[in-house]
């Protein structure tokens, strides 16, 4: 706890930023919310609460069992945090997901540390966050099957083009800058596993390593959600 306290202290700016970026997509949520025409009762949000809560350790502990994928360096790796964070946001709405993602990654810092300068928890929350909130968006619009896949395929669409311009335009270069890691060392992992690219700039890596990433992100936890949403579902909605 006094090592992730001198992170916090020695990098309260960018804590600032993650404070900032979680109000807005608060706001983005709720607003998603009024669209999608989601409300709430006192017994709901008290059911809510609960689903949050326990989606997000459920997602905390999916977490932790991430794994390095064969066309990125080892720093990015897959895991399946995201399915009962979209199970909460299908369930709860929009609102309820971010809350979901956030305090997962909230758990994970606080019992793991951070090994990158909070850097990777907020790509983390943001990029997950990116998925989940077009997808519950959506569903809540119609609350249907069909709806429901529309809503996985427009986030992974998403996730995809999100996490690599946000990669691209300002995590790899806050992770360089922070973590002090030069970027063209960043850049070099990634040439070293696509060798046949003679130039290899910060889009590329982001087009090769990146973007495919979260595609197969998207597009696993999208499949294991569209299976197994409608009996958690009910046992969520008797809780």
């Amino acid at each position: 706890m006094e090592n992730l306290w001198k992170t916090v202290t020695e990098n309260v700016g960018f804590i600032v930023v993650i404070a900032i970026t979680a109000a807005v997509l608060f706001a983005v949520a709720k607003l998603g919310e009024m669209w999608a025409g989601v409300t709430s009762s006192q017994q709901m949000r008290t059911k809510k609460i609960v689903t949050i809560g326990m989606m997000s350790a459920l997602a905390f502990i999916l977490q932790i069992f991430d794994f390095p994928v064969p066309f990125a360096p080892p720093f990015y790796k897959l895991d399946f945090s995201e399915v009962p964070v979209l199970i909460c946001s299908f369930a709860m709405g929009p609102v309820a997901g971010v809350a979901s993602e956030l305090l997962k990654n909230v758990l994970k810092v606080l019992f793991r540390g951070t090994t990158t300068a909070f850097v990777g928890d907020y790509a983390n929350f943001v990029i997950g966050c990116s998925f989940i909130i077009p997808a519950a968006i959506l569903y809540f619009k119609h609350k249907t099957k069909k709806t429901a896949i529309i809503g996985c395929v427009a986030g992974t669409i998403i996730i995809a083009i999100f996490g690599s311009l946000f990669n691209a335009f300002y995590l790899l270069p806050a992770f360089s800058k922070l973590y002090g890691m030069p970027l063209e060392s960043i850049l070099e992992m990634g040439h070293a596993i696509f060798s046949g690219f003679e130039e290899f700039n910060i889009l590329t890596f982001v087009a090769l390593c990146v973007a495919p990433l979260n595609l197969l992100k998207g597009a696993l936890v999208s499949v294991i959600v569209i299976l197994i949403y409608k009996p958690i579902s009910r046992i969520l909605h008797q809780v």
